[in-house]
């Protein structure tokens, strides 16, 4: 990593010079020196590079918003050029990527991308964890969610959605135990809690009621999604002529 590499030269370089200036009995006053120089220099580099990773991002996600989606990949994958001087930039960028290709549905090429995904990222560590799953390796699913709920506790889809994984692995006890962590982690969550006891009764979970988050997982059965479209359709036909 370039960064880490010319922060340490500058802190090197600054603790010999001090030490062969003002002799070896100010070693002491040297180290100090160099940590702050190091710590200093490795901040600003963090963040000339990530205002560069960060306008890149911004490019792409225009692009994307006005359906180029090819042009925003290729701006994205242009980011990786990053990658050798922060730390975490390359897993960034993968998750972005994968994100996108998964939202598109193209499920083979967002996976190598999601493999390498940022674990910080719980949509992408979520949409790995889904790929897994379908591919039937229900230990590299667990493994997954447990990175991504690791970083990001207090994520109540990201608890219904490992929940919700186990019920379509018919493993309900594993769906249970999944969302009682999630309610210690979120106390007082009613989403979670509504889903428990929906399990607890036999039923199915409710995943609607997180919206258009949920839908992006791409989970939920396509005729339901369309009977949804219908009704929305039908509700606003409605409105119009009501007006």
């Amino acid at each position: 990593m370039y960064n880490f590499l010319i922060s340490g030269g500058v802190a090197l370089a600054a603790i010999l010079v001090i030490i062969l200036s003002a002799g070896a009995s100010s070693w002491w006053w040297a180290i100090l020196v160099g940590i702050v120089l190091f710590g200093g220099s490795f901040l600003l580099i963090s963040r000339i590079i990530m205002k560069k990773v960060l306008e890149v991002m911004e490019t792409a996600n225009r692009d994307l918003q006005a359906q180029r989606v090819e042009k925003s990949i290729r701006e994205l994958k242009e980011a990786f050029r990053y990658a050798r001087w922060q730390m975490y930039v390359e897993g960034q960028i993968n998750a972005q990527i994968g994100m996108i290709y998964y939202l598109k549905r193209d499920f083979s090429n967002a996976f190598p991308y999601l493999e390498k995904s940022f674990n910080k990222n719980w949509v992408a560590m979520g949409m790995l964890a889904i790929t897994y799953m379908k591919r039937n390796k229900r230990d590299k699913m667990k493994e997954t969610f447990e990175k991504a709920v690791q970083w990001s506790p207090k994520e109540s889809l990201l608890w219904a959605l490992y929940a919700y994984c186990w019920t379509e692995c018919e493993d309900f006890g594993q769906a249970k135990d999944v969302l009682e962590r999630g309610l210690k982690k979120l106390p007082g969550d009613e989403k979670l809690k509504a889903n428990l006891e929906s399990l607890q009764a036999s039923k199915k979970m409710k995943m609607k009621v997180y919206g258009d988050m949920w839908l992006q997982f791409h989970l939920e059965r396509q005729s339901v999604i369309m009977k949804q479209q219908a009704a929305a359709m039908g509700g606003m036909k409605r409105r119009i002529v009501r007006k």
